[in-house]
């Protein structure tokens, strides 16, 4: 009978394959963690929204305008006026309400920290999901806060489109098991913002994006996650 041989080519060429197999399945399930926030903290990373800074007027003039979006509060609302979550077990519909209101802020409303804390009703009940700090990054700092609200700066926004991410959709269908962890969906909004300030018309609507993480378990409705640092398409 005639012996076969193994040699260290045929060994390695195996190990190769097995390495290659458990790279391939280690790159998916890092691609689900990274975009939807399922097994880790969100990347950090130099946000890409753009900086109310380069809105702020130099010499306001005359009384603002009336605020028009539906997320947006009114003058001399107050910060009860600031919007609260939506109630669905949808998380397109939750995205896009969420990112309606991170896009929106008045400074004649309401406070620096009033919003942060309005916002923070929107995060995840679960402290080891909610990443807070990425949406605070999405305000103001306190001191551009209040060179804002000496003109009367306020911005209403809207979401036009709301879809899962390529990577995130593939992910998925690599591994439909691993959303029943966290139940944590990566969805990406893209919509319009509006920015005016007192003397100033109503100026053209700028296009937005943002990638955010929403959290819908079947035994609540969804909630914020956090948004990622890059949009992903």
């Amino acid at each position: 009978m005639q012996k076969r041989s193994f040699t260290r080519e045929g060994v390695s060429g195996g190990a190769s394959r097995v390495r290659r197999r458990a790279l391939l399945g280690l790159v998916v399930l890092v691609a689900l963690m990274v975009l939807a926030g399922a097994l880790a903290y969100f990347t950090r990373g130099t946000r890409t929204e753009p900086n109310p800074a380069s809105h702020v007027p130099s010499s306001p003039t005359a009384p603002a305008p009336t605020v028009s979006a539906s997320a947006s509060a009114g003058p001399k609302d107050g910060a009860a006026s600031l919007p609260g979550p939506p109630s669905t077990h949808d998380p397109i519909a939750y995205a896009k309400a969420a990112a309606v209101v991170l896009w929106s802020y008045d400074t004649r409303s309401y406070s620096q920290p009033e919003l942060v804390a309005g916002l923070h009703r929107w995060l995840t009940p679960e402290g080891s999901y909610a990443d807070a700090d990425s949406v605070d990054r999405l305000v103001p700092s306190p001191l551009l806060w209040g060179r804002m609200a000496d003109s009367g700066q306020f911005a209403t926004a809207t979401a036009d489109e709301a879809l899962f991410p390529d990577t995130f959709t593939r992910a998925l269908q690599a591994d439909p098991g691993a959303i029943k962890q966290a139940y944590i969906y990566a969805v990406t909004v893209t919509g319009k913002q509006s920015i005016s300030w007192n003397g100033a018309p109503q100026g053209g609507a700028e296009d937005r994006s943002s990638t955010l993480a929403v959290q819908c378990r079947p035994d609540r409705p969804c909630a914020l996650v956090g948004v990622l640092p890059t949009v992903s398409p």
